[in-house]
């Protein structure tokens, strides 16, 4: 059963979001992938415990064929100066809206898909202390992420990938979670034979790992 969000915006941005199901200043951010919108991510949120407002932005860049990206440059490489800017761009409208809505934004869990996982993983580097949980689904780290070297990266992450995944490669979130782990993150790996997308058993994994 589909659940029931709440279409806003907020200056140039669009959005959805849902209420805890009691009172709580906590926030889990979602960041849907390439030609996603702010409804994307909803296939993943409805198994996500309800003890955090749940927040949906549309990406800020209108792709041709149809939907968003959090990238401008749609004709290069995913790089990390790319997504740098749409990570700044994400935590002023974050901290504009838990400021209209009175929740707690210093710190906060985020979950990912694709493309929107390699923003969540940028924003987590460049912003290491405002990241509890960061969840990578189906995702990548950039080239030119390595040049970021936090001094401590306090974050607990999980990252789910399929072995099948012809769009973005299983050596690609192994390879994150290893750089996560040099960082000195705590990291939560699974990867099931499906292709671009999450299996039932790393879905119930995701669920436990935001629950805990």
């Amino acid at each position: 059963m589909p659940i029931e969000t709440h279409l806003a915006t907020l200056e140039d941005w669009t959005f959805r979001f849902l209420p805890p199901s009691q009172p709580s200043r906590r926030l889990l951010l979602l960041l849907h992938g390439w030609t996603g919108d702010e409804n994307s991510m909803w296939v993943f949120a409805r198994n996500f415990p309800r003890a955090a407002w749940l927040l949906a932005p549309r990406a800020p860049y209108p792709v041709p064929s149809s939907g968003y990206s959090w990238r401008e440059h749609l004709e290069t490489k995913h790089s990390l100066e790319d997504l740098r800017v749409s990570a700044a761009s994400l935590l002023d409208f974050v901290q504009g809206w838990g400021i209209a809505n009175q929740v707690d934004t210093d710190s906060f869990d985020v979950v990912g898909f694709s493309q929107g996982a390699a923003l969540a993983g940028v924003f987590t580097l460049l912003y290491p202390g405002r990241i509890s949980k960061l969840a990578m689904l189906a995702g990548f780290l950039p080239e030119g992420t390595e040049t970021i070297q936090p001094e401590a990266l306090p974050a607990r992450i999980f990252i789910t990938h399929g072995t099948q995944d012809m769009m973005v490669s299983i050596e690609r979130a192994r390879a994150a979670r290893n750089f996560f782990e040099q960082c000195g993150a705590q990291v939560q790996f699974c990867e099931s034979d499906v292709t671009h997308k999450v299996s039932a058993e790393c879905l119930r994994a995701l669920v436990g790992y935001l629950q805990d």
